[in-house]
């Protein structure tokens, strides 16, 4: 099993990843021929998740989508940092506690 605080971590770089598509995406929504990007995500078996970046199968922008994908990644992101901070508070007590 991981670490709370490289799970928190791995949420983190998963929300950037959703944040750098929807950014591309959206800087080349007049593109001909440009297939949007997207982010798979997959759940790692001692906790967290992987990413991996996959080109849509049709044409054309969408940037409701891409709108939205950037507000679900941001607050995924600032929970997750917020994880990551509280796990670092509680290791910094449990060493305070223990010395």
């Amino acid at each position: 099993m991981s670490s709370l605080s490289s799970i928190a971590l791995s949420g983190m770089n998963a929300a950037q990843a959703l944040l750098d598509a929807s950014a591309n995406n959206i800087a080349n929504a007049n593109t001909p021929g440009y297939r949007r990007q997207e982010v798979a995500q997959s759940a790692q078996a001692g906790g967290g998740v992987s990413t991996a970046f996959t080109k849509s199968n049709s044409q054309g922008a969408t940037l409701e989508t891409d709108v939205v994908s950037q507000l679900q990644a941001k607050n995924a992101f600032l929970a997750n940092l917020a994880v990551f901070k509280t796990s670092d508070k509680l290791a910094g007590a449990l060493l305070d506690h223990k010395a």
